[in-house]
This record gives structure tokens, sequence and C-alpha cells, in this order.
């Protein structure tokens, strides 16, 4: 986590190839697999506007278009605009009329406007009149391709409305019907269409849709020519609007800063993320959207060792051996037994791909009827998608390991240890391990560059980590207890470069 902004390197291998630090990994703790943002299915919680924390359902954001009706941001410098308050004085011309003695009575009035606190812009320098209310009274700027976006907005939802009867057509027609003859019993028609709606097909007497045929955007050439005052006109950058500027309102992008128009502010969402393969949520937020804490948070750094590089002793050169001092942490509440193993070869990682695709395949078996063996059994089996498809690891060690003499074990994680100064007396450490401390041990490994690496090259230096992994979470009635797991995990580190001999 020292370079949580800059490039990690220390990295481990996802369950689809894919090198990413710890902290940008999840674990799942059904499937005891690591997984990357290309493992998991994004799934939208909530949406709430940033500045005035209010949430909004989805169908509501949808109709407002994902922006807050309350809350605007300043088209200047994008901060968020509030309302000021003022008063306006006002003369009552009827007044004889409503039996007021004195006609020239003047009365009060408390009137709205934008003002940003950042670059003192107002609502006035766009020539919007200030409003009654301060909230929900603000005009929209109006595009002049609006009406264009609308026709094509509903010429396509047609367009996806029958391209989906067509395929529930379709279906229909393939899938066999579960009885020859269900309208003999029926006069009225009825239980034919209730049949219908069960199986998910749509009535016949449903009209298709039609996409309207609309005008074809053509390309022309014919092109306003300039007006001559922008050559001899003196320019004054101060009224020209920036990139910037220009592209936080795509509908209009003005040129001119009077023209700019206050946009109203998007809204943010809560997302849970949730395993492709066994559909198990990994991160789930707290619905209100003041909350920040999780309901859900399987983050790979409270359930995998977090290595971390400490110190190359000696200048990399390529064929000479060389060691380096690894610090690992036990994240969780039990003690972990690790070992350092190499890395797999070519055949065995193909093996670990065709394992994983095997394993998208998840059988239900509740439905199936042992009981009678003359009874035809039944199961109900689903193919979960995979977008990230398992891949080999194209990152490639190009450094010998040598092996341990023996495997280790990391003490559980005790906040009250941090805080002892008197260490007690441990037991005999093997010799490659150079300091220990609460759930923190600092380990050496050697290993030799390959020769064939030339000066400035990076040295990689890779290894398969075994560790001891208990599970809290039991998915039967039957598994009680915690169970202890054997998980592996690749490890990728860049040790440094080849130095100048």
């Amino acid at each position: 986590m020292a370079n949580f902004m800059q490039e990690s390197v220390v990295n481990y291998v996802c369950s689809c190839g894919i090198l990413n630090p710890i902290y940008k990994l999840f674990f799942c703790r059904h499937c005891l697999k690591l997984r990357c943002g290309f493992c998991v299915c994004h799934e939208v919680d909530s949406h709430f506007c940033s500045n005035c924390l209010e949430n909004i359902p989805s169908s509501e954001a949808r109709h407002k278009k994902n922006c807050c009706t309350n809350c605007f941001d300043c088209p200047s410098c994008q901060h968020t605009l509030s309302a000021r308050a003022t008063t306006v004085v006002k003369k009552l011309d009827d007044a004889s009329k409503e039996g007021e003695s004195d006609p020239t009575k003047v009365v009060t009035k408390k009137m709205y406007y934008l003002s940003c606190l950042a670059c003192r812009w107002t609502s006035r320098d766009a020539g919007i009149p200030d409003q009654s209310v301060a909230t929900g009274a603000w005009p929209d700027s109006e595009c002049s391709y609006r009406t264009r976006f609308n026709s094509l907005l509903e010429y396509y939802q047609a367009v996806v409305l029958q391209d989906k009867q067509e395929k529930q057509e379709y279906m229909r027609r393939k899938t066999p019907k579960a009885h020859k003859f269900p309208s003999l019993t029926d006069r009225t028609g009825l239980t034919v269409s209730m049949i219908r709606r069960q199986i998910g097909w749509s009535d016949k007497t449903t009209q298709k849709a039609k996409p309207v045929n609309i005008a074809p955007s053509v390309a022309s050439e014919d092109v306003g020519e300039l007006p001559a005052s922008i050559f001899t006109q003196k320019l004054n950058l101060k009224n020209i609007t920036t990139i910037e500027q220009r592209h936080f309102q795509p509908a209009d992008q003005p040129i001119s800063v009077n023209k700019l128009y206050p946009q109203r502010r998007c809204l943010w969402i809560k997302r849970s993320l949730r395993c492709r393969q066994c559909e198990h949520n990994v991160i789930k937020p707290e619905y209100h959207p003041t909350s920040i804490k999780y309901r859900i948070q399987l983050f790979a750094n409270y359930h995998v060792p977090d290595v971390l590089l400490v110190r190359c002793e000696q200048p990399l050169l390529q064929g000479k051996s060389n060691s380096v001092i690894l610090k690992l942490t036990n994240p969780t509440m039990h003690d972990m037994k690790i070992a350092i193993m190499d890395l797999p070869t070519v055949e065995e990682e193909m093996k670990l791909i065709e394992a994983l695709k095997n394993a998208c395949n998840v059988k239900d078996t509740s439905l199936i009827n042992t009981s009678d063996p003359n009874k035809s059994i039944t199961t109900l089996s689903r193919q979960t998608s995979l977008n990230e498809e398992p891949r080999m690891v194209r990152f490639q060690s190009n450094s010998k390991l040598e092996m341990l003499d023996s495997s280790f074990v990391i003490n559980l994680r005790d906040d009250s240890k941090e805080f002892d100064e008197v260490i007690p007396g441990q037991k005999e450490e093997p010799k490659f391990i150079t300091w220990r401390k609460a759930n923190k041990v600092s380990i050496r490994l050697n290993f030799t560059p390959d020769e064939t690496l030339k000066q400035g090259d990076d040295v990689i230096l890779g290894f398969s980590m075994e560790y001891t992994y208990v599970n809290t979470v039991t998915n039967t009635a039957e598994k009680k207890e915690p169970t202890s797991h054997a998980l592996n995990s690749r490890v990728y580190i860049k040790v440094g470069e080849i130095a100048a001999q």
C-alpha cells in the first residue's frame, strides 16, 4: 500500500490470468479464488446526488437523465453553485383597486439567483432572470438538436422492441408445446391466453412494433462564410470560452462567455460487485448515501497474505546470485502456513485454465429424484457467462529462484501486539527468516537473474505461494464449523534493473 498512486512492483495473478496489485483484487469466499474487475459483475444499487445527498430511485433517475433537479454546476469552473437571496422593491400600481389608500406604496420581495463561490460567476451573467423559489424553478438551456435526438431515440427503441418480438416468435416456434390440444377445453380463449403468459410468450393480439422511418443525416458541403469582422476586430481572450468549458456543455458548445449556462449536477451511484462464477456478492455497500461502510467487503488484502518488497541486498547482475528481502503480512484472524514453490509449467497452467472453464457449469442437484431408480432423473444446469476469457499469463519470470528448505507460519492478526514492548522468546526460526513481529514476517529469497539479460532490463522474480485459509462461511447446514483450505496464488515481483558492470 506504500505505492498506491504509483506502479506496483508486486502483482498477483487473477483467476483469469491478468496481473493486478492486491488492492485492486477481490476474494470470493465461496469460490476461494481471486477476482479482478473483469471477473465480477457490476450492478447499480442506488443513485444519489453528491451535493444534496438525496437518494433517487432508478426509474426517476432515468427519467431525469441521471441529473439532480436541485443542484447545479458552475459552467465556468465546474464547482457547485449556491442559491443567493436578494430583495427587490416593487410598486403597487393597482393599489387603488384593492382598497389601498396610498397608491405609492412599495413592497419588498425576496428573489434568488445562482452564484459560484469560487470564480464569482452568477446566473445574471447568462441573462437568467431571478426566481422567486430557491430550488426547482431554474430553466434548462434549450438545445437546437433536441427534436432530432428524440426522433432518433424513438426510432431505435422501436427497432429494439421489434427485434425482441421476433426473437420471442422464433422461440415460440422452436419450443415444443406442453399439450397438443389446449383449446379444446376452453370456449372463451382465456386458458390459451393464461398459458401463453405463464410460458412467457406474448398474446397473439399484440401488434408488432414497426419503426417509423426517419430522414437520414446527410453531410453538406455548403458551409457559411466567416464574417469580415473576425479578421479586423481585436480578439479578447477573456470573452472566449476554453475547451474544457465547451466540452462541459456538449449540446451547444458556446463560443462566448456570456452564453455559458449552468448545468445540472450528474448523479453518483453505489454499485455492488458479484462473482460471475458463483453469483455471490463480493462487494455490497450500504444503501444510505451518507454511509461509507460496506455490508459485504471481500477485498483481497483482507484474506490473502500481502507481499511487500523491502530491498535487494546487492546490485543486480546477469548470471550472478543475489538475494531479496520480502515482508509478508497475515491479515486474517487465524494462523497461516505459507510455502514458496516454483511457478506451474505450461502444461499445468493449461490444465488450470480448463478447470476454470469447466467450473462455469453450475449444476443444481437438489431436484434430482433418487428415491426411485426407475423414475427419470431431472437436472438443472446453468451456464454462467464470462466476459473475460481465461488466458495464459503473459508476464514471464526471467530469474531462477532457489527453493526454501521448509514452510513457515505467520501468526494471526492481533492489534494489541503492535503495542507490546517486550517480545517473548520465540522458537528457533529457519535461516531464511530475518525478522518477525506480530503478524508480519521478513524472509530472504535467493535467486539468479538470467544470463541473457542486458543492462537496464527489468529483473522479474516469480513464484507460487501456497497458504492455508480458514473459511468461516458455511454454505450448507451440515458444515457449521470453519474449514481450512490450501490455496495457491502466483506472485510476480519487479526486483529492479540490471546494473552496469
